[in-house]
């Protein structure tokens, strides 16, 4: 008999159809029901191999826009889900309708919590306590969309809980030691983040979109071409980074697709028509990794009169020195139109960037100074300095592409001007396990809508003192002016635009929610306690109608 292994996870859901993603123990067709039996919300499909794991991606049509319809999950006709003697409330798709009111939550980073509420080293998880909140009151307010801005896994920072299960599988002595080395060792990865009983059953029930960032597959993933070359040159590096992509594409990627886009995607019909996928969608993540242009992992989300643009601001890299860009050029091409098409059809645009778009002044400062000495600008022996700096210092943000910072720059000031402007354009970000809100001032031909720069970080992990120290006093007007001597260093150029912190920072297991209604938009960042509580630190009104 069909077990569920891992899921179900809420993917995709618009005013009438859905995607539920889940792991299963063997062959068998997935299939999702409403509670009441097969009226309602339904979809069947088999599950597709990967590396000895059998998944599905289950469809459910038939849809009411503005009701929700709780659902159970059934492998070979055998209901595995919800699991028997649950504490928590039916899992629910809810279906919006036109005129919703829009509610995004965001992070990024996060480590599982240990097994068994253990110990936590960290603290409670925000996800955790989250889940709390909904279940307490499952008819109460609810996130619309929980949007996950990268290291939902961490491949080079294991628990030690993973750590012993690797020393049982090979050596640990050998290369990469307790970081993970393949796809089997991936998939312990996401069991342990997603087996964790609240988070689970929160990931059942609220829809939820994904990308990666550095941590997915390891810290400072594409830094530099000469980062690049140096672990193409470890033995172990191509297996880690092809497993990172499989992996990622199994268990983040496919859910964030439409229907419309599953359906037409290559790569999908390809593993389903055979009884085993491993080889296509290996050979799929060698031609991403040998030609990273091939591959689109951004992709684009409306939620009503919301736009969402989920940004790869990791593999779409250029690295050359002579023309380093976050993006590549078909990539920004890409993003282009999307933030630029029907704009009257959207009244948000968020662009969700792992990476901050605004840092600190002397973060910033400090990421194009070093990109210029990288560069050549100061001669041979100081690019050589750059590189060790960048690489020491995780200096890789947006700033640390200069030409891609100012082109961003551009495309929010182009999106955000003119007759059908948006209310907001809000930058979404996680990485720096800090929270603030810095908002910028255009030195010339600036947008008529509201631009912020929103980050939230972490969701479950660990905030060092140094780190808080440094990024307190990286927003200060002594570290301002230390950065302009290191930009004047370089001969840097001053950026099109200036910013101002207008909150924070924060620092904690946290989660932002953006409220978003007609033009109006609020925003109320909540903080992880002790005893499954989420404290609201700030909750502010963005836009009024």
């Amino acid at each position: 008999m069909a077990e569920l292994r891992l899921g179900p996870l809420l993917r995709y859901v618009d005013g009438s159809s859905a995607t539920v993603w889940v792991e299963a123990s063997r062959p068998c067709t997935a299939e999702v029901r409403g509670a009441q039996g097969a009226q309602g919300a339904h979809g069947g499909i088999r599950t597709f191999q990967i590396a000895g794991h059998h998944y599905a991606l289950i469809p459910v049509t038939g849809l009411t826009p503005g009701t929700s319809q709780p659902y159970e999950v059934f492998l070979d006709g055998t209901r595995v889900w919800p699991l028997p003697g649950s504490p928590f409330p039916a899992s629910v798709i809810r279906a919006p309708a036109d005129g919703d009111t829009v509610r995004v939550t965001f992070g990024s980073c996060r480590w599982a919590a240990p097994p068994d509420g253990g110990k936590d080293p960290v603290g409670p998880d925000a996800l955790d306590t989250l889940a709390a909140r909904i279940a307490a009151d499952p008819d109460g307010e609810r996130p619309d969309v929980l949007v996950l801005l990268g290291d939902q896994v961490y491949a080079d920072e294991t628990s030690e809980a993973t750590r012993r299960w690797l020393a049982a599988r090979r050596d640990l002595r050998d290369p990469p030691g307790s970081q993970v080395a393949d796809y089997e060792e991936y998939t312990r990865l996401y069991h342990e983040s997603w087996l964790d009983p609240e988070v689970r059953w929160l990931l059942s029930t609220v829809p939820s979109c994904q990308i990666f960032d550095d941590h997915d597959v390891i810290d400072d993933w594409n830094t530099s071409a000469a980062w690049l070359e140096d672990m193409r040159a470890t033995p172990w590096w191509q297996e880690r980074l092809l497993s990172g992509l499989m992996s990622y594409w199994v268990h983040q990627h496919l859910g964030n697709l439409t229907p419309d886009e599953l359906a037409a995607d290559p790569l999908y019909a390809a593993v389903r028509r055979t009884p085993d996928g491993t080889e296509e969608l290996r050979a799929f993540a060698g031609k991403a990794d040998a030609d990273r242009s091939s591959v689109r992992w951004s992709y684009r989300r409306d939620f009503g009169r919301v736009r969402l643009l989920m940004v790869d601001t990791r593999a779409a890299r250029v690295l050359d020195e002579e023309h380093r860009a976050m993006l590549d050029p078909g990539e920004a091409e890409w993003l282009r139109e999307q933030a630029l098409a029907d704009r009257e059809s959207y009244d948000h645009l968020l662009l969700g960037t792992s990476l901050p778009w605004l840092l600190p002044h002397l973060v910033h400062d400090a990421e194009t100074w070093n990109a210029a000495l990288c560069r050549g600008e100061r001669g041979a022996r100081w690019a050589r300095f750059g590189e060790d700096l960048r690489r020491r210092a995780d200096l890789e943000h947006w700033a640390a592409f200069p030409a891609s910072f100012d082109a961003l720059a551009g495309l929010i000031a182009e999106a955000g001007s003119g007759p059908g402007a948006p209310a907001t354009v809000l930058v979404l970000s996680g990485d720096v396990h800090h929270a603030y809100v810095a908002e910028p001032a255009w030195r010339s031909g600036g947008p008529d809508a509201r631009v912020l720069q929103l980050t939230c970080s972490p969701v479950h992990n660990s905030i060092p003192l140094s780190m808080r120290l440094g990024f307190r006093f990286g927003w200060s007007a002594a570290a301002r002016f230390l950065g302009r001597r290191f930009a004047g260093h370089a001969g840097c150029p001053r950026p099109p635009v200036n910013w101002r912190r207008t909150g924070g920072p924060w620092f904690g297991n946290q989660l932002m929610t953006l409220t978003l209604r007609g033009r109006s938009a609020g925003l109320r960042l909540e903080q992880a306690r002790a005893k499954g509580a989420l404290r609201t630190v700030k909750e502010s009104t963005l836009t009024a109608t």
